[in-house]
């Protein structure tokens, strides 16, 4: 069964107690919290304040995405304010393994990302220590981009090695999700979508559950 996972990034944060209630009554399966530092990326954006308040506002499951230079220094704080699973990128830090490590030892989910220009060799010697894999479909730092269409290959790839070696991880995919690249994502293998614009534009959040889902 797929998972959705509404970015928070996109929705109102005016709002953002009443947005938590529609969320967990439109059927939602967790939410998904971007963290940029405008280093590791060309974007700021939420941290631990807010994380601390949806924490208090849902028990929906919270998966952190951190788009940050050295994710490690961060970790406790970020599984403290709230985390339930967290993933950090391959590419921001100098020793992936050891942060994954650090994400279990504080009792959380651990999951590791790859920009649209990483390859998945760069992962396959932690895919066995991780519990989801997310695959940017679109350059990380800024919402409402357009999927980039030769991520379907790379879910399909990553996903026939995850099949050949017998792993255990979900295919998480970040970027660009609407009803028509959410079939594509599925039907290759991913596991959990990450929608941020396309979700918040619908009136009724379950209908957008359900067209992600092809219901």
């Amino acid at each position: 069964m797929t998972q959705i996972l509404p970015s928070l990034l996109a929705c109102d944060f005016l709002n953002l107690n009443q947005e938590l209630t529609r969320l967990e009554e439109a059927g939602v399966d967790a939410l998904h919290f971007d963290v940029m530092d405008g280093q590791f990326v060309p974007n700021i954006s939420i941290g631990l304040p807010i994380l601390e308040a949806v924490r208090k506002g849902t028990s929906l499951p919270i998966d952190v995405h951190l788009m940050i230079e050295q994710p490690e220094t961060y970790i406790e704080a970020f599984k403290e304010a709230g985390a339930d699973m967290i993933s950090v990128h391959v590419e921001a830090t100098n020793h992936i393994h050891r942060a994954i490590q650090l994400i279990h030892d504080y009792g959380i989910k651990a999951g590791v990302v790859l920009n649209p220009g990483t390859p998945i060799e760069s992962i396959k010697h932690v895919l066995d220590a991780v519990d989801y894999v997310l695959i940017m479909s679109v350059n990380p730092g800024f919402g409402g981009q357009a999927f980039i269409p030769s991520m379907v290959g790379k879910i399909r790839e990553l996903n026939d090695y995850k099949t050949l070696h017998q792993l255990d991880f979900d295919i998480e995919v970040d970027g660009g999700i609407n009803d028509e690249t959410a079939k594509a994502c599925i039907s290759n293998g991913a596991t959990m979508l990450v929608a941020g614009s396309y979700f918040f534009k619908h009136a009724q959040y379950r209908e957008a559950v359900q067209l992600l889902k092809g219901e």
